[in-house]
């Protein structure tokens, strides 16, 4: 599907066959006699024939195009690869770049996995079917890095880069003054909420989450551009939702920590999850996946608050009330 949402500006739904996001915005912005792509889909044929299709549609010429990624998650990076032309800016931004250039970075996710009560056989096929080692394709790319204030000129329009880190360590947002509108990504969604999980990277990506969902909060906005589902406009009353959605995550999982100390994986299995599975032993592998990284990352998030206390055993990471 191709509508045009503004001047200039046309939103591309990219599919995702048998994901729960079910697609990806694209979105074209025409200059003169220059294009800007943001975000693109996964590196799959199903992908590729739906861009190949809404790119003819609205005449871009690829050699004329240039890209900006919101983050790096396949279904927003994994095409650019083939997509882009010699000649084309690859905006992105430099945390995600410095994760994706470490050479470590899936041998500490599988030890992190382990440590948080996964078995290895679940980790082996989680990280067989894990969208961002199947439908990314790994060959060398240039980037141009960008951070906070840098700014794109495409059009009639002078886009700000806005570092909104906590769905990735890196993700950078879009944001047009003069118009008040706002590419998102996954940092802000209206119909579904963005996974906000901690594997390899340490930190504490929910605080850095709320912290920049209170930073977006402050931007006089007309329009939100996400990157998945519906365009939406009271960009301050989905804040104030996404807010209470990790508060009342958090009081979830303390509640599950009155019961005895636990990892991250048996609290996930004991929490409530959007998907059409009786139990936690149907879930599909990459589904245990992402639903531990969120305990984790709201387990991480209740350690710094100082709400559960953190011990190893074993060689695994429990979790208990303080």
């Amino acid at each position: 599907m191709i509508e045009q949402i503004y001047p200039d500006i046309f939103r591309m739904e990219i599919p995702l066959p048998g994901n729960p996001l079910k697609a990806v915005n694209s979105y074209v912005i025409k200059g003169d006699g220059r294009f800007l792509i943001v975000d693109t889909g996964m590196n799959r044929p199903e992908c590729r024939r739906a861009m190949d299709e809404g790119l003819a549609e609205l005449s871009v010429d690829l050699q004329k195009a240039d890209f900006f990624i919101t983050h790096l998650h396949a279904d927003h990076l994994g095409l650019v690869s083939d997509l882009a032309c010699e000649s084309a800016k690859i905006y992105f931004n430099y945390p995600d770049e410095k994760l994706m250039k470490n050479p470590r970075h899936w041998d500490d996710v599988r030890k992190t996995a382990l440590v948080n009560g996964f078995t290895e056989e679940e980790v082996t096929s989680a990280l067989e079917k894990h969208p961002g080692r199947k439908y990314f394709k790994d060959i060398p790319l240039s980037y141009t890095l960008l951070k906070e204030g840098d700014r794109i000129a495409i059009g009639r329009y002078v886009f700000r880069c806005i570092e909104t880190p906590g769905h990735t360590g890196g993700h950078l947002c879009l944001y047009e003054a003069e118009e008040k509108i706002f590419f998102s990504g996954d940092h802000i969604l209206e119909d579904i909420t963005p996974n906000i999980s901690m594997w390899a990277d340490g930190g504490n990506p929910l605080q850095d989450y709320m912290n920049s969902l209170d930073k977006i909060d402050g931007f006089d906005i007309k329009h939100v551009f996400p990157g998945h589902r519906r365009i939406f406009t009271d960009h301050r009353k989905r804040i104030a939702e996404l807010k209470r959605h990790h508060e009342i995550r958090a009081l979830e999982i303390l509640a599950v920590l009155k019961k005895s100390h636990q990892s991250a994986y048996e609290v996930a299995s004991q929490m409530t999850w959007d998907i059409d599975c009786k139990k936690w032993e149907d879930f599909p592998a990459p589904q245990k996946w992402f639903a531990s990284g969120e305990a984790l990352s709201h387990l991480q998030y209740l350690f710094a608050e100082n709400k559960v206390a953190r011990e190893t055993a074993g060689g695994k990471i429990y979790y208990s009330l303080t």
